[in-house]
């Protein structure tokens, strides 16, 4: 049946796959939920609860440098199908956890592995499908499944915890995640060798601001002053971001008063997270990357001055959204960056390469914001040091100059 399909329709396929998967490894950003049950039923203090998800959103990210590699060489179905195994395994191990550190072995080790096999899979065999002139809006509909999970998860998860137990919780959507990966892995699929992407329509405002870039392998990448700038934004606007994102339920209940609908910001962030992935993606095909990041930055860091005093439920569900909405920006923008600035032919290993900072971005940010409220009683800190962290990569953003297009001398 694949065959029969044309190279539009396969491509759309894999965005479909690509997306659904994503939809499914976005259970990540429900941790709070379930980390609001940990504090109050297991008596875990803040930095302990925070540190399941820190140490599953890092090994994630260091994971993605070899499932990258992995996926360049071998394709992304079987490294899908390995990462929805995995995934779905640490989840159902959860469920015997009843330590700080055997949850970090079940759900951050092995769940985070299961991701980063999972999420090196779907965004570059999408891309390699589309002209560079469409990478941005492609990139955005495929990371978006991993925002808009927390829609359906957060509640679902709430829901499960007041129904059955913790146990049967993680256990449930364990199993749940394996299955439906592991089918969703079977439509993904790289182009023929030999497949050259259809150029975006013409017409339309202005004129796409990607380009398309002579393959560069990781070791010339590195070798690349704007590799590093890259790195450091994407440190400083997912610490930022994880760090109110890791604890929204808690900081709801503790700021506004929100309890009985404690997964409702969390869910609102999701949905406005989802939406920065897919406006922010189509915005920066023409308006370029590092320039829509830098609006990003800037508009999230005026947002973080502002937190502190969002002490109502209106106001506090307005701060997450708006949030979730510069937050999203960065997953679209760093790996069509990274196709524009170094090519799709090793488009895996060198964005598992970037992604690194995530992963560095999910311990900082997550255990900082539970380090603080332990220590003062207060979010105030977190907010205001974030704010700061948006700034500078907004400069950074600023000081990036966009790839040239390819010539024939490249």
């Amino acid at each position: 049946m694949e065959q029969s399909l044309t190279p539009r329709s396969r491509a759309w396929s894999v965005v479909a796959a690509g997306t659904g998967i994503n939809l499914i490894l976005g259970s990540l950003y429900a941790w709070s939920v379930i980390g609001k049950v940990l504090v109050k039923e297991w008596k875990w203090s803040n930095a302990d609860a925070a540190l399941p998800f820190s140490i599953s959103t890092a090994c994630f990210a260091f994971t993605m440098i070899f499932a990258g590699r992995w996926q360049d060489k071998m394709g992304p179905r079987i490294v899908a199908l390995a990462g929805g195994l995995m995934f779905g395994l640490g989840l159902f191990a959860s469920a015997y956890a009843h330590s700080p550190l055997a949850m970090v072995l079940s759900y951050g080790v092995m769940g985070g592995i299961g991701i980063g096999l999972c999420y090196s899979a779907t965004t570059p065999p999408a891309l390699k499908w589309f002209p560079p002139g469409r990478k941005g809006l492609i990139a955005g509909i495929v990371v978006s499944g991993v925002g808009l999970a927390a829609v359906y998860v957060a509640p679902l998860t709430q829901w499960l915890l007041k129904a059955t137990s913790v146990q049967h919780t993680f256990q449930y959507l364990g199993a749940g995640a394996a299955v439906l990966i592991c089918l969703l892995s079977a439509r993904l699929v790289d182009p023929p060798a030999n497949f050259v992407a259809a150029p975006a329509p013409a017409g339309g405002p202005g004129k796409p601001k990607s380009a398309a870039r002579a393959d560069m392998d990781w070791h010339e990448m590195l070798r690349t002053g704007r590799f590093y700038i890259l790195w450091a934004m994407l440190l400083l606007g997912a610490s930022a971001g994880l760090m109110i994102i890791a604890h929204a339920a808690k900081i709801a209940s503790a700021q506004a008063g929100i309890e009985t609908w404690g997964f409702l910001p969390v869910a609102l962030l999701a949905i406005f997270n989802t939406l920065g992935r897919l406006i922010s993606g189509s915005v920066s095909d023409r308006l370029g990357r590092t320039q829509t990041m830098m609006l990003a930055f800037f508009l999230q860091a005026l947002n973080m001055f502002a937190f502190a005093y969002y002490k109502t439920p209106a106001m506090l569900i307005f701060g997450a959204s708006f949030t979730g909405l510069c937050y999203g920006t960065i997953f679209p923008l760093m790996p069509a960056a990274v196709a524009d600035f170094y090519g799709v032919k090793n488009l895996g290993v060198n964005y598992g390469l970037l992604f690194t900072a995530f992963g560095v971005a999910g311990v900082a940010g997550p255990i900082l914001g539970g380090k603080i409220k332990d220590l003062s009683g207060s979010y105030t800190n977190s907010y205001l040091i974030s704010a700061v962290m948006l700034l500078i990569g907004a400069a950074l953003a600023f000081a990036t100059r966009p790839p040239k297009p390819a010539t024939k001398a490249d």
